[in-house]
């Protein structure tokens, strides 16, 4: 059994990565920083005795997309799962914002899941019941200050899930959207909020774990968790 996540080395990615490998499937994945991929890979492969690969790519150009890819494919005959979880985010109100923030944004967060997707779907297909799961926000389905060009391409994201269940559906290639609220990462460090009020990126990798080995004839299409405490 083959998982392939893309942004593996930090928060929920790399929660994903471990859970998985514990449970003995192989792992494919990638990250900007290729010393960070190799040496996570390493770790995992040490650890739980599973292959691996762990590769370099930058997911807003599509060349990475397509290397990153096609080495799973040489390696792997079929992949089994894939997280598209490889995203980045850049604050501002949409009229004050940089020219280029959501460009940028589209080409890792919407364009990284369809190329990879569109690579990767026929090998998904093989398996009998694949599964996608793609990383969205509770920014999918509702604005909020301060994130504006953000939210357009995490409803984007959901948007291009839900085209995915509609063509996918009879053809044992199951679509989850995951729409997480806060989450802790290393991303979080010197935020003005106290660590106990965001969600563990291991409990999120639970749940992906959970989803996944459901029988084939059922799919969880959408999944929200939030902070109990309300958003921040």
């Amino acid at each position: 059994m083959l998982i392939v996540i893309t942004g593996g080395t930090k928060g929920i990615g790399r929660a994903t990565a471990i859970k998985f490998a514990q449970n003995k499937y192989d792992i494919a994945l990638c990250s900007r920083n290729a010393d960070d991929a190799s040496t996570f890979a390493a770790e995992l492969a040490a650890l739980y005795s599973v292959k691996t690969l762990g590769m370099g790519a930058d997911l807003s150009i599509k060349s990475d997309i397509l290397a990153f890819g096609n080495a799973v494919l040489q390696k792997w005959e079929n992949v089994d799962i894939l997280v598209n979880n490889a995203g980045i985010f850049l604050a501002g109100p949409i009229f004050e914002e940089p020219d280029g923030h959501l460009e940028k944004m589209m080409e890792t967060n919407l364009y990284s899941a369809y190329h990879l997707t569109r690579l990767l779907i026929g090998s998904l297909k093989n398996t009998g019941n694949g599964q996608i799961f793609n990383m969205c926000s509770i920014a999918s389905f509702m604005a909020y200050p301060n994130g504006g060009s953000y939210s357009i391409t995490k409803f984007a994201l959901l948007g291009f899930s839900k085209v995915l269940r509609a063509e996918l559906m009879g053809q044992n290639v199951k679509v989850t959207a995951v729409m997480p609220g806060a989450t802790w990462s290393a991303s979080w460090d010197g935020a003005p909020f106290p660590e106990e009020r965001l969600m563990r990126a291991e409990e999120i990798a639970s749940i992906l774990f959970d989803t996944a080995q459901l029988h084939p004839t059922a799919v969880v299409e959408e999944i929200i968790i939030r902070p109990l405490l309300g958003d921040l």
